[in-house]
């Protein structure tokens, strides 16, 4: 432990303790879980797990809660936390066209194979505060959308490859 603070232990862990009492917030409220951020802050638990390098969610999830909210100081914790793991030699490639994607955007080909699917985005809403999502209670019923589908997804080059 670095002690070379005036005080030393002991002001490192009332700092600490301090931090913990702060990270809590209001007790009359219930305390946030990582389960709720995980399900419920999706994308802030993805962007920690891409600039912590470390793909897991629960542990992206209780990064962004001991970091009381700082995606930065959470990506720097899981970055941190993934430097102690052990380091795997070689990794299975993977069968891209077996995936199924939840985004598959092309600024190169307006009309590419198989075409584009914008999936759940930011891009194209008005960006305003939706105050509706103050109000307590049962939450709206979410919008309509097309089903996914269900067919392989190939490269655009080997779609592009066999047409020759």
């Amino acid at each position: 432990m670095y002690v070379a603070v005036k005080g030393g232990d002991a002001a490192i862990a009332a700092a600490h303790a301090w931090l913990a009492e702060q990270r809590r917030g209001n007790t009359a409220l219930p305390e946030l879980s990582a389960a709720q951020l995980q399900e419920q802050l999706g994308l802030a638990v993805d962007r920690v797990m891409a600039e912590g390098s470390c793909h897991d969610r629960e542990l992206a999830a209780l990064a962004i809660k001991q970091a009381r909210g700082d995606l930065i100081e959470a990506a720097f914790l899981l970055r941190a936390y993934r430097n102690t793991l052990t380091r795997f030699p070689a990794a299975e490639p993977v069968d891209t066209g077996a995936m199924r994607v939840r985004r598959r955007i092309s600024a190169t080909y307006k009309d590419m194979p198989g075409g584009q699917v914008l999936g759940p985005t930011f891009d194209y809403t008005h960006r305003l505060l939706d105050f509706a999502l103050l109000a307590e209670g049962e939450a709206p019923p979410p919008p309509k959308r097309p089903k996914p589908r269900a067919r392989p997804c190939r490269a655009s080059v080997t779609s592009w490859r066999r047409r020759g």
